[in-house]
C-alpha cells in the first residue's frame, strides 16, 4: 500500500491579488448605476480558480453568479448565497433539472425544449434568455409566442450582446429587441450588460449586469481601462542556471543566438501551461522591475529567460511574467478572454 503522501508544490503558480478583484467588481457595480453587478465565473473564473474567485467576490457584495455547466455549478455551491447561482447552458436532460431543483440552482433556459424539460421536472425559479442578435444560445424572438413560457417562473430574463466593445448599429438593434422581450415576457429582472455593455449606459443596464472578463483585469474597451487593476500574474521558479557562450543557440530549431557570453535561467513555465509559443524571443518575465526576456522559443515546459538583469537570482528563486492583459494581448495576438482561459491546469491557484 503506498503511503498517504501529499506531493510538493509544483514550480508554478498563479499569483491572485484578491483585492483587485473585489475592487473590480465593485467598480463595476458602481458602473452598473441601478442595477446590480453579477459575477460570470465559468470557465473556473476565466482561469483564476473560480472557488478562490467565488469567495473573495461574495465577500465584496456580489450576489449573483453564472456558470457554463452544471459541474462548474456544483463546485462553488458552497460557496455563494443560497439560490444565486444560474448555469447559462440551461438542461439538457431531465436528470440536469432534477439536479437544479434539488441544489437550489436557476437554470438558464435556452430552448422550447428546455422549457418543456424545466416544466415536466416540475418547474420552479429559472432564468430565461432571449437571442436577439448573437445567434448562439437563446430562444428566438419568434420562440415568445409559445404558451408555455407563460407557465414559467423567470427570476432572469437575458439576453446577450454580440459587439458591446464597439460602435455598431448591433447594439442599438439588440438593445431594442432586448426592450420589446422584456415588454412580452413576466420577470423579476432583466440582464443584457456584459462587462463592454456596462459602459454603454444605463439603457443597456436593467436591472443586473453580467461581467466577466473584467472582473480578472481584461480590459474590453477603453471606457474602462480607468477602473480595472490586474488580478492575475503567473509566476514560475528557476530550475537551473547556466552560463552559455558567443555563438551558441538556445532552445527547439536555434532561434536565438547568443552574440556574447551570458547567463540564462530555464524556468518551469511552458505552453502546456498556456505560456504558448507565441511569447517566444518575445515574453519578459520580471523580478521587481528588471526585466528578464524570453530567449528562444518556448518549449512544452520550459522557458529560457536572459538573466543580464538579475545578477543575484538562482535556482529555486521565482519569477512573474508579463501578464497585464491589454498589452500581453498586443504583444502576443491572443484574445484577453484566451490569456485566461489558457492558463494550465499545473498552476498552484
Amino acid at each position: 500500500m503506498l503511503p498517504d503522501l501529499r506531493s510538493p508544490a509544483p514550480p508554478v503558480r498563479l499569483a491572485l491579488d484578491k483585492a483587485a478583484l473585489a475592487a473590480n467588481w465593485q467598480a463595476l457595480d458602481r458602473l452598473s448605476g441601478a442595477a446590480t453587478a453579477g459575477a460570470a465565473i465559468k470557465a473556473d473564473a476565466y482561469g483564476t480558480g473560480a472557488r478562490r474567485a467565488a469567495k473573495v467576490l461574495a465577500e465584496a457584495g456580489c450576489r449573483d453568479f453564472f456558470v457554463a455547466h452544471w459541474r462548474e455549478a456544483e463546485e462553488v455551491l458552497d460557496l455563494v448565497p443560497q439560490g444565486s447561482l444560474s448555469v447559462l447552458h440551461g438542461p439538457m436532460s431531465a436528470a440536469d433539472a432534477v439536479w437544479a431543483r434539488e441544489a437550489g440552482v436557476r437554470p438558464v433556459l435556452n430552448s422550447p425544449s428546455q422549457v418543456q424539460t424545466w416544466l415536466d421536472a416540475g418547474g420552479g425559479l429559472c432564468d430565461v434568455m432571449v437571442d436577439t442578435g448573437i445567434n448562439r444560445l437563446g430562444l428566438s424572438m419568434a420562440d415568445l409566442a409559445d404558451e408555455r413560457l407563460s407557465r414559467l417562473e423567470i427570476d432572469v430574463l437575458l439576453s446577450h450582446l454580440a459587439s458591446a466593445e464597439e460602435e455598431t448599429p448591433l447594439n442599438q438593434q439588440q438593445l431594442h429587441r432586448w426592450e420589446e422581450v422584456c415588454r412580452s415576457l413576466p420577470h423579476r429582472r432583466a440582464s443584457l450588460a456584459n462587462s463592454a455593455g456596462i459602459a454603454l449606459g444605463r439603457d443597456y443596464h436593467g436591472d443586473l449586469t453580467r461581467p466577466g472578463l473584467a472582473l480578472y483585469g481584461g480590459v474590453p474597451c477603453a471606457a474602462l481601462a480607468p477602473h480595472i487593476a490586474q488580478v492575475v500574474r503567473p509566476e514560475a521558479a528557476i530550475m537551473q542556471v547556466r552560463n552559455i557562450a558567443a555563438g551558441e543557440s538556445v532552445g527547439y530549431n536555434a532561434t536565438f543566438v547568443a552574440a556574447a557570453p551570458m547567463r540564462v535561467g530555464v524556468i518551469s513555465l511552458g505552453y502546456a501551461d498556456g505560456y504558448l509559443r507565441c511569447w517566444s524571443s518575445r515574453g519578459i518575465l520580471r523580478a521587481g522591475d528588471r526585466v528578464l526576456p524570453v530567449l528562444g522559443r518556448v518549449s512544452m515546459d520550459m522557458t529560457v529567460i536572459d538573466l543580464a538583469a538579475a545578477p543575484d537570482l538562482g535556482e529555486g528563486d521565482w519569477v512573474s511574467a508579463d501578464y497585464a492583459l491589454p498589452e500581453a494581448a498586443r504583444v502576443s495576438g491572443l484574445s484577453q478572454y484566451e490569456l485566461l482561459t489558457l492558463l494550465g491546469r499545473r498552476f498552484v491557484r
